[in-house]
């Protein structure tokens, strides 16, 4: 059996993996709070878990793993945006307008990550399928002396948990210092954080022993983790931005309520992503998400080799010299595995893997084997990767048409045309070559061209 070792942010080590039970391994990772497509940096922990998966179930066996990754389905940010239908003039009330919300952006969620080659968790749970467990847990920190209500509000006491900030490696002060906090009358202190809170008639809400209301973010993961994977389980991950404060706050909330539990035993934390060098963000014009990418051509077999060419606790950088070199890399690995049937898994590539989720060294590992030419063990060692899978391959199939004559017209009309200088019929083929989906690079090595993946075969008869 492999060794599996990876770095754990709870004590900033990189630690033999042990499962608690070797026949149920469980692991959870934060969802999306299911308001609107998710960016490209959603779809990184997706990807990064789906690997780690993939692997534990080649070590543990498929029947031995358990993965939950939840949907928050009730927030402000939901209510916000169906409230923008409904004042636009939408039928239905607003609750009706949330649902359709919701379920359209479960919906959306499950095509994209689908699209990257992300296997469904085993548990896909939605908060609002667990308010009974998670006021259940409010009563439970209350009488334990953890939580207090007041005015509507239950509210965790941070105080009562003496090792809050190991996670994130901060003090209470620090927090304090550096964090927007809520400063609010009915708070005993200000890093005191909210489990339950009240709720207008309008807007989502349950019955509950402090009045209408509904959950506060971080008790939602913890409900959840707890009657889906128990008290304790091998791993919880999610981005870093989550590790202060709803990862914090989640091992807080879960500790105390369960006392003698150690909630999870190894968290995982994913950096940021990039694009061109610099950080998403609407304001600079480079945020996207991965419908807009699926939408331009991008396969997302393409995506998802981009995603796995840096190490998760490494910034990745989205660039589109990355893209093009993806593809050009898949492209020649699927025509090497066309019709092959798949063999072993390599053990270099399952001990890459098993170093941290070295997905970089992974692929170092698949480029030797298809310079090799040894395109069974490729196949199969791509597989523990999500790539060279029947279900990302369709965008591939066009790898094979012969271009080789388009290629040559249009070198020779460029050859005549840095003669007589007239560049207008170079211009005509390239346009009509453009539009059939075909990719042109031209340099002074000569012309080079390329199916895309909106290659249309039949736009090409007019040449």
């Amino acid at each position: 059996m492999a060794e599996i070792r990876l770095t754990n942010t709870r004590t900033r080590k990189l630690e033999i993996f042990e499962p608690i039970d070797p026949s149920n391994v469980r692991l959870y990772l934060c969802g999306p709070t299911v308001y609107d497509r998710a960016h490209l940096g959603n779809a990184r922990p997706v990807v990064v878990f789906d690997v780690l998966v993939r692997l534990l179930r080649h070590v543990y066996g498929p029947g031995h793993v358990t993965y939950v990754r939840n949907f928050t389905d009730v927030d402000d940010k939901i209510n916000a945006t169906a409230l923008q239908r409904k004042e636009a003039g939408a039928p239905g009330t607003l609750e009706d307008l949330i649902r359709e919300r919701t379920e359209e952006t479960i919906g959306w969620y499950h095509a994209d990550m689908d699209a990257l080659g992300a296997a469904r968790p085993d548990h896909e749970p939605r908060a609002t399928q667990y308010i009974a467990q998670m006021i259940a847990m409010c009563e439970d920190l209350i009488a334990r002396g953890h939580a207090y209500a007041a005015e509507g509000h239950v509210l965790f006491a941070v105080e009562s948990y003496q090792e809050y900030g190991q996670l994130s490696g901060r003090s209470v002060e620090d927090m304090i210092a550096g964090a927007r906090v809520e400063v609010a009358p009915y708070k005993r202190n200000p890093m005191d954080f909210v489990l339950w809170k009240p709720s207008t008639d309008d807007l989502p809400g349950w019955d509950s022993p402090w009045g209408r209301g509904r959950p506060g973010w971080h008790i939602e993961c913890s409900a959840m983790s707890h009657d889906l994977l128990g008290p304790s389980f091998d791993i919880h991950g999610g981005g870093n931005d989550l590790m202060f404060p709803h990862h914090e706050n989640e091992i807080a909330q879960s500790c105390c309520a369960h006392p003698g539990s150690g909630f999870a035993k190894v968290w995982l934390h994913n950096e940021m992503l990039q694009v061109e060098g610099k950080k998403m963000s609407k304001s600079l014009g480079n945020f996207f998400t991965v419908r807009d990418l699926l939408d331009q051509g991008i396969p997302g077999e393409v995506i998802r080799m981009v995603f796995l060419g840096t190490h998760y606790r490494k910034p990745m950088d989205w660039t589109e010299a990355k893209r093009e070199e993806a593809e050009k890399t898949l492209r020649k690995w699927r025509a090497l595995t066309d019709g092959v049937a798949p063999g072993e898994a390599s053990p270099a590539v399952i001990a890459a893997l098993s170093d941290d989720i070295n997905t970089a060294g992974a692929i170092a590992e698949l480029h030797k084997l298809a310079a090799a030419g040894d395109a069974a063990t490729l196949k199969a060692s791509a597989a523990m990767l999500g790539l060279l899978t029947a279900e990302l391959g369709d965008w591939a199939k066009a790898a094979d048409i012969d271009l080789s004559s388009y290629a040559d017209a249009l070198a020779t009309a460029r050859a005549q045309a840095m003669e007589t200088k007239d560049f207008g019929k170079v211009d005509a083929l390239k346009s009509m070559l453009l539009a059939a989906g075909v990719e042109v690079r031209m340099s002074k090595a000569g012309v080079e061209l390329a199916p895309k993946p909106e290659f249309d075969a039949a736009k090409l008869e007019a040449l």
